[in-house]
């Protein structure tokens, strides 16, 4: 397949081009609210919008049931390191019905929400443009907030500049950004399989276990909550590490409440409770 001027344009363009363009982008907005994690993605956008519109770009750290208190700790102190105008906001799901009860489409209602508040925010500072750190390559993954997102007018500036998830990490790096290799997160919902109700008490063991987890240093690592079994996630390099601290982590793992702790054999993926609805419907994830 022979490439148009405009894909071998864009296949060319190193991370100068590509930071330059979203820069540019940036700042005909003039003013902007970002939905700000301590991620990669979200945090590469609010440091660069932080510089191009200073205080006109404000940051909000959506603080709900889901996110992980380490992550919640981290985005703060992050927001902090980089001068970011940023804020905290609560924002409950687990009183949405179609969030809790956990469908597929979970994302869709969280995504509503959270949005919502947001939306709520802006208006009273005066502030047209939302943006998230939505990438190129989260295209490829089963992500029906997405829908939400197009329904409320979300902007992504990455998707509009043609950035993935590659180019925000090599742009990072090149910035000298301390967070260009942050292992990849995301919130506690997904541990839990769709069907099964989303409670306080099942975040918290999955929480509490992945803690005790990277406490061990086991850094990129997922704990799936399949009512009291736990199958847990390693990267192929920390099999055999995990393997030999299997006593401690099923006595730690007993203790939060957990009956079982599983190894799963095919290892760390993102999205990997989404293989279920592959299974059960025959259909690729990204046309659900």
């Amino acid at each position: 397949m022979r490439l148009g001027p405009l894909q071998i344009k864009e296949d060319l363009m190193d991370w100068q081009d590509r930071l330059a363009d979203l820069r540019q982008r940036i700042a005909k907005k003039e003013k902007i609210l970002i939905a700000y994690s301590g991620g990669v993605d979200s945090s590469l956008l609010a440091s660069v919008a932080s510089d191009v519109l200073k205080e006109n770009a404000l940051c909000v750290i959506l603080d709900s049931e889901t996110l992980p208190r380490s992550e919640f700790l981290h985005a703060g102190e992050l927001a902090r390191s980089l001068g970011l105008n940023f804020e905290v906001r609560k924002c409950s799901l687990l009183s949405l019905e179609g969030f809790a009860n956990n469908p597929p489409n979970r994302c869709y209602f969280c995504k509503k929400a959270s949005f919502g508040e947001l939306f709520s925010l802006a208006r009273d500072r005066g502030i047209d443009c939302i943006a998230d750190g939505l990438n190129q390559s989260d295209y490829d993954d089963y992500r029906p907030g997405i829908a939400a997102c197009r329904e409320m007018g979300i902007w992504h500036p990455f998707v509009d500049a043609g950035i993935s998830k590659k180019d925000i990490r090599e742009i990072a790096r090149n910035m000298g950004l301390s967070f260009w290799d942050k292992p990849s997160s995301a919130c506690l919902s997904s541990r839990i399989p769709y069907g099964e109700k989303i409670r306080v008490d099942n975040l918290l063991m999955v929480e509490q276990a992945e803690d005790f987890l990277k406490s061990l240093g086991f850094i990129q690592v997922r704990v799936r909550a399949h009512g009291k079994l736990a199958r847990i996630e390693f990267l192929e390099e920390d099999l055999q590490r995990a393997l030999n601290c299997r006593v401690e982590i099923s006595r730690k793992f007993r203790f939060i409440g957990f009956l079982y702790a599983a190894m799963d054999l095919s290892g760390f993926r993102s999205g990997s409770m989404n293989e279920m609805l592959e299974r059960e419907t025959g259909r690729d994830i990204r046309n659900f």
